[in-house]
Order: structure tokens, then sequence, then C-alpha cells
């Protein structure tokens, strides 16, 4: 089936089945938030993975949404995903940040194996199994430049192995699969990449390095020596500078944004909380800190149309290969997640600040600690600084607009 084929099957049977399905599956990731909120303290005091809460995903059949429905998933669209990532977000950041990694990780497999029977039965495996995917491009001192490979794909005959010295792997141990970058061969060039899709039975994990942070705890991101063996066509047909830009980067921004909207928006709705308890408390006057909660909230309605508008961005050009490489669209999505990482931290401070010592606690059910510890991790989560370091030249070749709605 080619790329307009399936376009046009896909409007037709979401034509058909959006208002149920999008009721239906937020009806599921609410029964899995709850979950996730139930433990989210627990996980992360513990820095423990958020075990209850991905068995529930599990159980509500969330893991393999993206997945068409040829191959016995739900055909969901971007809007179902990111809606899912806030709202999981807004439970527990660790469990709304894997959620958001996993559906990067489909979404590459699905958009990019279709063809190759070895991916689209890795699909079925995906959705019947609720399969569990974890994702390896950070590597040795490479850190998070995920355009340059050191280890390489090792071929005998049809079959591969890979060495990869792999310094954070969320929930590495956890996941019942592996999705890796790799240099094509041993002769290739750092940037010559290829993605390849590993399940657990293919690969051994030796620890390396501990995960102690400041937040993001249940992530378990530790670092792991990755040894891999499987068969040639485990690796994706596509090269991954294409599966980068058309795939990986959008859907990866887009879901963890959502998370972190999420995030803020459990701040905000604390500090709401609050703010209306102390002006019960006292006759109707508000606090001091009730000028910061409005401006929590009014960041926070910036960050949710950021998203969404960069989310129908990529819808209109979902299979537009062409409009996805652009230039305009690759500086847009590499911009969000530069901008809602940064809103998101500065949305958890000030509702920190309308919550004063309440929010500072960390205990109390007006604390916004474990918000804002997490929400610091996301300018770091691939720097921002070299985000804009690799788009800086690229922008100065684009115009300026003249209109308001060029």
């Amino acid at each position: 089936m080619t790329i307009a084929e399936t376009r046009d099957a896909r409007a037709e049977v979401l034509a058909h089945t959006e208002a149920h399905h999008s009721g239906e599956l937020g009806e599921r990731a609410a029964a899995v938030a709850i979950v996730a909120a139930t433990n989210a303290d627990a996980v992360d005091r513990e820095a423990k993975f958020p075990q209850a809460a991905i068995d529930a995903a599990k159980a509500k059949r969330l893991l393999g949404v993206l997945v068409p429905r040829e191959f016995g998933g739900e055909d969901a669209s971007i809007f179902d995903v990111t809606d899912l990532c806030y709202s999981l977000g807004r439970a527990c950041s660790s469990t709304g940040m894997i959620v958001a990694m996993h559906q990067t990780k489909v979404a590459c497999v699905v958009r990019h194996g279709r063809g190759s029977a070895w991916h689209e039965a890795f699909m079925r495996r995906i959705a019947n199994e609720q399969l569990l995917l974890a994702s390896s491009t950070t590597e040795g001192q490479g850190g998070g430049n995920v355009r340059s490979s050191q280890a390489a794909i090792e071929r005998s005959g049809d079959r591969i192995s890979l060495e990869r010295n792999a310094t954070v792997i969320s929930y590495g141990a956890q996941a019942d699969g592996v999705v890796t970058i790799a240099r094509r061969a041993a002769d290739a060039a750092p940037s010559d990449q290829v993605l390849v899709a590993f399940s657990k039975d293919d690969y051994t994990l030796e620890r390396q390095l501990e995960w102690d942070t400041l937040g993001m705890r249940g992530t378990c991101s530790a670092g792991f020596q990755l040894k891999a063996a499987g068969r040639a066509d485990q690796i994706l047909p596509e090269p991954y500078d294409r599966i980068h830009a058309q795939t990986m980067t959008p859907v990866a921004h887009l879901c963890w944004s959502s998370v972190w909207a999420g995030i803020a928006a459990a701040a905000v709705e604390k500090t709401q909380a609050f703010i209306r308890k102390a002006a019960r408390g006292a006759g109707g006057q508000l606090p001091p800190g009730a000028a910061h909660f409005t401006e929590a909230q009014a960041t926070l309605a910036k960050l949710r149309a950021l998203i969404t508008t960069t989310a129908d961005m990529y819808a209109a050009r979902e299979f537009d290969d062409r409009a996805l490489s652009a230039l305009d669209f690759q500086s847009a999505i590499n911009l969000l997640k530069v901008e809602a990482s940064e809103l998101g931290v500065e949305i958890v401070m000030s509702a920190l600040r309308a919550t004063g010592l309440s929010g500072y606690r960390n205990d109390g059910s007006s604390s916004v600690a474990r918000q804002l510890r997490d929400a610091l991790s996301a300018p770091l989560m691939i720097n921002n600084d070299r985000i804009r370091a690799n788009i800086a030249t690229a922008t100065l070749m684009s115009g300026v607009a003249a209109h308001l709605r060029s």
C-alpha cells in the first residue's frame, strides 16, 4: 500500500470512528492516570519504575494504539497520543515520559517499517503483547548528539550484531525491546546511521551507570553496555536521517512537550486549590501570591496553544515527505522542544511563588516540589543550547513573515 493509499484509508476510518475512539481512548487513559497518580510520590521518592501504571497501560492496551488496525492496533492519531501524554504527565511525570518515549519508537517502526515483513510482524507483537519499547540514542562521549553514532552494525551473512556504550537507556532494564541508532557499517561516517529494532531476547544489558537524579527519577534512565544480535532485516529499510526528520523528532518533541504541559497543569491545579482555600479562610481576601497563579494559568494556556498548533502543523504534513523535511517545519518542531521545556519550568516556578512555603515543602497537598524537579529536566533533555546551535544557521536562511497569517 502506498503512502497516499494509506492516508486515504486512514482518513476514511477516522472519519467514521473519531468521536467514539477519542472518547473511549480518553476513558482508558484516565483510568491509567488514576493508577499513576496514586503511585507517583512513591515512584519519585524511591526512584523506582512505575510498574503499576505501566501494567495498567498494558491492561488498557494503550501501548499499541499507534499500530495500524491491519496489524492489531488502533491507528491512533498524533492528537490521541499527545492527549495521552498530557494526561499521564499530569498524574506522574515519569509515567508520562516513559509512554512518550515508547510511542515515539512505535511511530518510527509504524511509519518506516511498512513493507518489511519483520517490522510488520513486530507491529503485531507490539499491539498483541503490549510490548514496551525503550530508546537508545545517547552514546559514549557524544551525549545527546543523536545525529552522530560511534557504534556500528557488524554484518555476517543475514545476521547483524551491535555493541554500544549506551550511557542512557531510559527504563532499559524494564523494557520488552529496544530501538537504537547505529552507524550503518564499520567504515561508514558517524552521520550515516540506521535505526534497528531488537526484542528483549536479542540483547543483553550490562549496567554501567546508575540513575540518582533531581527529578524524573522513575524513568530509571541508567547507562548500559548494550550487546545485541539479530537478523539484518531488523534494520528499518529507510536511512535514519529521513526517519529522524519525518518521525523521530516531530513525534518526540510533541509527546515530550505534552508531558511537560501535563506536569505544569498539575502544578497549576494544586495552586488553584491553594488560592481558593486561602481565600475562603480569609473571608474572600486573596493571598499575596495570587498574581503568580494568574501568570501560571496564562502561561499554561500559551504552552497548550503552542503544542496544539504545532500538532496541527505536523498532522497537515504527515504524509508529505518534502513538507516534513522543509526548513520552516524543522525549525518549528525543534523550537517547540526549546520553548515548551522552558515554559514548563516557568509555569511551575510561578506556581511555587503563588503557594510559597506550602508549595516548597515536600509534604502536604499544596507541594509542587516534585513537579518543579521533574520540569527542570526538560531543558536538559537534548540540551536546548545544542538545539539552538544546530538550527542557528538554518534559521538565518529563512525569511521573516510579512503578515500575521503568512
